[in-house]
């Protein structure tokens, strides 16, 4: 089987969480870099593979796709089908659909945020702050009691939500505001690809730094 193409950037969070299923299931892939502060993604050749010029995209032997989610789902499938990462069992799978649904939301209204922080704004509004924290208060309840996302074993909605997890720390977001959701960080610490992404997240608040006058501080100083 010829290696997995994988169109990426490092500092992006869904890229993070992609390589986060690519480690653990051990699949060969080759890894070409698409520099999104360069506008790579914009370019002709690009777009020919993918015309929404979104990262990561992956090529699969001639199958090629985007979208972190339905990738890390793919793969799963493919490469591991029936594995516990996103199990046959539908009352399973549904649950796990149920929170990357959730992560896609937190990462929105993130995003909300981090695009006023890319617009040069020094001051996040409290209600923008409040959309993100109440969503980060959800699922801190969901896993009381749990050990992992969707449950007490580890799924693609981990892979997925340890990026944005990890990109709300680098923010300035007050993730200790959640205890059940900071356990779990800790306890992924063994996760295969877990220091990719603490530096890719690195990675992305230095980028950001460089281009506005936002360092990291935290939301509610």
């Amino acid at each position: 089987m010829a290696p997995l193409k994988l169109y990426y950037y490092p500092p992006c969070p869904p890229y993070r969480a992609v390589q986060f299923a690519i480690e653990y299931l051990k699949i060969d892939v080759e890894k070409i870099i698409v520099d999104l502060s360069k506008e790579e993604q914009l370019k002709p050749e690009f777009l020919k593979i993918n015309p929404q010029h979104c990262l990561p995209t992956i090529d699969d032997d001639g199958y090629i796709m985007w979208e972190s989610r339905a990738i890390l789902a793919y793969l799963v499938n493919f490469r591991a089908p029936g594995s516990s990462l996103y199990p046959l069992d539908p009352k399973k799978r549904g649950l796990i659909d149920s929170r990357l649904s959730l992560d896609s939301s937190i990462m929105h209204a993130l995003g909300n945020v981090i695009g006023l922080i890319y617009s040069g704004e020094t001051t996040i509004p409290q209600e923008k702050k409040d959309k993100v924290y109440t969503l980060l208060g959800h699922l801190n309840n969901f896993i009381e009691g749990k050990n992992y996302i969707a449950g007490d074993e580890l799924t693609i909605a981990d892979f997925s939500f340890l990026s944005t997890f990890a990109t709300l720390k680098v923010v300035g977001a007050n993730v200790a505001k959640f205890p059940n959701l900071m356990d779990w960080y800790k306890r992924c610490e063994s996760v295969p690809g877990f220091q990719v992404n603490e530096d890719g997240a690195k990675a992305l608040i230095d980028y950001i730094a460089s281009r506005t006058l936002f360092k990291g501080e935290s939301w509610d100083e």
